[in-house]
């Protein structure tokens, strides 16, 4: 089986842990591991890593291959140019990994849901993928509760594993909910297997749109295609359409009151990541990297980051992305970033900035170096606090280890690189009329960067 990740998208409703250049798919929310890293050893149950590639973006592909090293795993990253939803990116995705004949079967999954890899799980794909050469599966997940922020299936007719879909809902009001569960309808969990061959045969037939616009290049393919989920081009347009009962755990995470109930409690029912005392306070989501204290709060959600603190009522979070879209109608960078910044070579850490200078703690790994460039408003003040660092400034090359130091004057050709086994870790003090990063001339990159 062929299986295809989707990990693109920018996660807004979990702001401020997740931002649009780092969003929730790549965080490690519960665990040590992020979603995407959990969804690829999923896969692994069922695809061997050749057999497994991934749909993300430009801004993504470089997080993804570091996280795809992380855990060892080499699969292959399919780049979007833009993002223009679900049924474009999983089209794009079959007609690159399955054969011409489209015989293959292609398993989608999410890359940030969290779900119990067990037997249940498994038999589930092994009932669709027999279901998968007459029929679209999608996979509906028994329902624990009337929850309101799923779309819901409606099972019709019994097949062998599972059932033929009656119907695709939205998103229903609580009444609604209570009467869908009551009914046996299941969540929809945005998980597919089916046919290659029956896959690309449907999309003729009910998104001819999506298949003109990649009889070009992947370029001028993007720049035509209209924005469609799978769910509305083709699920609810198919007559082949069939849903196999999920029984295992499964969350996608949407928003910090899903993200409570799924992680561990304490005696006063806090589900707590980091250092907290709580006083008279219980059913609170706690996330923070310093002390949080609370006293006489209950079902409250309190995420600290280093650049942000989110305080909201439990059972209003799902409005959280609404401050992501108020920053960035504003401009405000941290809709986008982190005070940590990844980059493809490394990352950044903001430490501190004023009106005309700014402090960074730079990271390069092993082995990679930063564009080779220029900045015309700022000069750039470099002390290595560990490892070995190569420097360029202007015609002469140089190595400096941790303590020692050098200066980049505006206007001047550098580079900086690690040659060691270990990983540099050094501070750049920037200084001048203007420390924006788009003050940045490339004149040689390793990743292709304009």
């Amino acid at each position: 089986m062929k299986t295809l990740i989707l990990a693109g998208g920018s996660g807004t409703r979990l702001f401020p842990l997740s931002r649009e250049h780092y969003p929730k798919q790549f965080i490690p929310l519960v665990d040590d591991e992020s979603l995407f890293q959990k969804t690829v050893k999923r896969s692994l149950l069922f695809s061997p890593p050749q057999e497994i590639a991934i749909v993300t973006n430009t801004d993504h592909k470089f997080l993804v291959r570091d996280q795809l090293a992380a855990i060892g795993c080499d699969c292959r990253v399919l780049v979007e140019p833009v993002g223009r939803n679900t049924l474009p990116a999983i089209y794009y995705g079959v007609r690159e990994v399955t054969r011409e004949d489209g015989s293959d079967t292609v398993a989608v999954l999410p890359s940030d849901h969290l779900i119990a890899a067990t037997g249940p799980f498994q038999e589930a794909f092994r009932r669709a993928e027999g279901l998968a050469k007459d029929y679209l599966v999608v996979f509906g997940v028994r329902p624990t509760s009337p929850h309101t922020g799923y779309g819901y299936i409606r099972p019709g007719e019994p097949l062998p594993g599972g059932s033929l879909v009656d119907a695709f809902v939205e998103k229903p009001d609580l009444a609604t909910a209570e009467k869908y569960v009551a009914d046996g309808y299941l969540w929809n969990s945005g998980m597919f297997c089916f046919d290659a061959g029956l896959f690309l045969s449907e999309c003729e037939t009910c998104a001819p749109e999506v298949v003109r616009a990649f009889e070009h290049p992947v370029e001028e393919a993007y720049g035509a295609v209209p924005a469609l989920s799978i769910d509305y081009g083709i699920m609810e347009k198919t007559r082949r359409a069939a849903v196999v009962p999920l029984e295992s755990d499964w969350s996608d995470l949407g928003n910090f009151d899903t993200l409570y109930a799924t992680l561990p409690k304490n005696g006063d029912a806090n589900a707590v990541r980091g250092e907290y005392i709580g006083i008279d306070s219980s059913d609170n989501l706690i996330i923070a990297d310093r002390l949080i204290a609370t006293v006489g709060v209950h079902d409250l959600a309190i995420i600290e980051t280093k650049d942000a603190i989110l305080v909201a009522a439990r059972a209003e979070t799902q409005r959280v992305g609404e401050i992501a879209k108020a920053l960035r109608e504003k401009g405000d960078s941290r809709a986008l970033f982190h005070t940590q910044v990844h980059r493809p070579w490394g990352s950044y850490t903001n430490l501190e900035e004023g009106q005309s200078y700014k402090i960074k703690r730079v990271t390069v790994p092993p082995k990679r170096r930063l564009s080779l460039q220029m900045h015309h408003h700022r000069s750039e003040h470099w002390v290595v606090v560990t490892g070995c660092a190569e420097v360029t400034i202007g015609d002469a090359t140089s190595l400096l280890r941790n303590g020692e130091s050098t200066f980049v004057p505006a206007g001047t050709v550098h580079r900086l690189a690690n040659p060691g086994l270990l990983p540099l870790e050094l501070i750049e003090v920037q200084i001048g009329e203007y420390t924006g990063e788009d003050d940045i001339i490339r004149f040689e990159d390793d990743f292709e960067r304009t």
